[in-house]
């Protein structure tokens, strides 16, 4: 099972970034899928999961300005950031959630500058 997170990059504050996730080897459609973030010296959050009926949950602090979607038919997921705040800057990690465990991504590096 492989995830390839992409999209990030270096954006000002305010902007928007759309990271995308890429799976192969694995079927997503059962599965809740997943980004989370971690930025330097803190721990890895959830930034927003959704099931495979569509069901979205997010951080409160991306509510309203981040988006996660699914294409099962491509086996993706993608994140729809917008009102980029510098707090938000992080590495962004993919994750399939399946009864067996959790398969996730390398991880791509989001920078906001204020």
């Amino acid at each position: 099972v492989q995830l390839q997170a992409s999209g990030g990059g270096l954006v000002q504050a305010g902007g928007s970034l759309r990271l995308s996730c890429a799976t192969s080897g694995i079927f997503i459609r059962p599965f809740t899928m997943g980004w989370y973030r971690q930025g330097v010296g803190k721990q890895r959050e959830m930034v927003a999961e959704i099931t495979n009926g569509g069901t979205t949950t997010y951080a409160d602090s991306v509510k309203g300005r981040f988006t996660i979607s699914r294409d099962s038919a491509k086996n993706s997921v993608s994140l729809q950031m917008n009102s980029l705040e510098p707090e938000d800057t992080a590495a962004y990690y993919c994750t399939v959630r399946t009864k067996t465990g959790d398969y996730w991504g390398q991880g791509t590096l989001v920078t906001v500058s204020s």
